[in-house]
């Protein structure tokens, strides 16, 4: 199994619509795509600011690639994400899950 995260922080005002937005997109084709294994959305807030991360599980690279595109470390992003996000931070990481109970 394989671990695809990635992280975006929102003004705090935002977090919920970003939250709402991002079930619409993100999660959606999460869902959507062969090989998807789930989801996890962590959020934190900080200061002025709401950080999410998100944890999602593949069966494979080439289900990753389904998602993603041939760029497999490359984060995806959607048309509305520059209204909400206050940087795109420009990659996803992946590791391989050695342990899980």
């Amino acid at each position: 199994m394989i671990a695809r995260t990635w992280n975006g922080i929102v003004p705090k005002e935002k977090a919920d619509s970003y939250y709402n937005y991002l079930k619409q997109t993100g999660l959606n084709d999460y869902k959507n795509t062969k090989g998807n294994l789930g989801v996890k959305v962590l959020r934190r807030v900080e200061d002025q600011n709401t950080h999410f991360f998100l944890i999602t599980f593949w069966d494979s690279y080439e289900s990753i690639r389904q998602f993603a595109g041939s760029e497999l470390d490359k984060a995806r992003y959607y048309p509305e994400d520059k209204k909400h996000l206050l940087e795109l931070p420009p990659f996803a990481h992946h590791y391989e899950i050695l342990e899980d109970f």
